[in-house]
């Protein structure tokens, strides 16, 4: 079936199986390897990118369920010129270490803000990011980087 997309602001038409995920797409067929493959579940965060604006597991959707839609991965998100001031607050609080993780992690930050719905409390922040799950750092310096930006 064909699939017509913008993702990180480019038009894209191509053929998919129906049964393809949209995991496989960005990273296999598209080359963009920020988002990962992990759990296969929904409940790692690795595989986050943003439909529409709102974060998503990408290893469990369809491509074809984003058919018309604006996806953005972080390859798209660090050609915007923004990445950077993310970055920079998770190296500030030591909030990555192998970075397996931080793809997802900041696209949900980043789209939590983009909302207005970032909270600048560690409770809240703590549930804000509940889907993404770090195994290196702890979650301390995750969520002091989130709340810097959500301070910001």
């Amino acid at each position: 079936m064909e699939l017509s997309f913008r993702i990180n602001g480019e038009e894209l038409a191509l053929d998919v199986e129906p049964r393809e995920l949209l995991l496989d797409v960005i990273r296999d067929r598209l080359g963009l390897t920020g988002a990962k493959r992990s759990c296969d579940v929904q409940v790692c965060g690795a595989c986050t990118v943003l439909v529409d604006g709102h974060p998503v597991s990408s290893c469990c959707t369809l491509a074809h369920d984003v058919q018309g839609r604006e996806v953005l991965t972080i390859e798209g998100f660090a050609r915007t010129g923004e990445l950077a001031a993310y970055e920079d607050a998770f190296v500030e609080h030591i909030a990555s270490q192998c970075g397996y993780c931080t793809p997802g992690m900041i696209l949900t930050v980043k789209a939590l803000r983009d909302a207005g719905e970032l909270p600048a409390d560690e409770d809240g922040v703590r549930r804000a990011l509940s889907g993404s799950i770090c195994r290196c750092t702890g979650y301390r310096a995750i969520i002091e980087a989130a709340m810097e930006i959500a301070g910001r």
